[in-house]
């Protein structure tokens, strides 16, 4: 598979707690450069990007980070703001707890109400998979499909665990059309991206993937 390929599904992310403005403008420069799918960044940094942009890269942000255990409400409104401000692509974090206590129709519903406030901009949803069970993942696919989300995501790489080749073919055999899958966390090396791809994954969250490709470059 071509270095551009894998790029072209890669949302370049920076979510890290000590980053700065100028990490920001670096990460859309390099975006920019390497023709990613998006940059993914904290919310307090969407207009930032944004404006650094002008439209030629998408603005990703996350909602409900990391942990998803907001009230419906707050994430609304910070789906409202980071929509204001730019953002192009939101990623929720589901409340997880509601799930584990077999609590489906408030997972449903907490999804539907913020997709809802997306007004056409992409939405993924984030389950954090390496906190679920099999069947639990399973009925995530079903509620991601349901809602009328874009995406079920993997991870939000801040858990104890990212995305898996298992999960992958899991979201693969269990998701309906037009969900898509959206493998984040851990992704690592031209040959896990690669594979994440193959198995039906159509975007990867990751910042190492420019960072190879940055690598190879000045090898050459």
């Amino acid at each position: 598979m071509k270095l551009e390929t894998i790029l072209s599904k890669c949302d370049h992310t920076l979510l890290s707690q000590t980053a700065t403005f100028d990490d920001i403008i670096s990460l859309c420069d390099e975006a920019i450069e390497y023709k990613t799918a998006s940059v993914c960044i904290p919310p307090c940094y969407v207009k930032t990007a944004s404006d650094h942009l002008q439209g030629r890269i998408p603005v990703c942000t996350v909602i409900g980070f990391p942990n998803g255990n907001m009230t419906k409400s707050a994430k609304c409104f910070e789906t409202r703001e980071a929509i204001a401000n730019g953002a192009d692509e939101i990623d929720m974090v589901i409340n997880i707890g509601f799930l584990r206590a077999g609590r489906l129709d408030l997972v449903l519903d907490e999804i539907v109400a913020v997709r809802n406030e997306c007004k056409g901009k992409v939405l993924k949803v984030i389950i954090e998979t390496c906190l679920l069970t099999d069947w639990e993942k399973k009925e995530m696919c079903r509620i991601v499909t349901e809602s009328g989300a874009d995406y079920i995501k993997t991870s939000t790489g801040f858990s104890k665990g990212g995305a898996t080749v298992e999960d992958i073919k899991l979201f693969a055999d269990n998701i309906s059309e037009p969900v898509k899958i959206k493998a984040a966390g851990g992704i690592s090396s031209l040959a896990d991206a690669e594979e994440f791809i193959n198995l039906g994954a159509s975007r990867l969250g990751t910042s190492r993937i420019v960072k190879l490709a940055k690598e190879l470059k000045n090898d050459k």
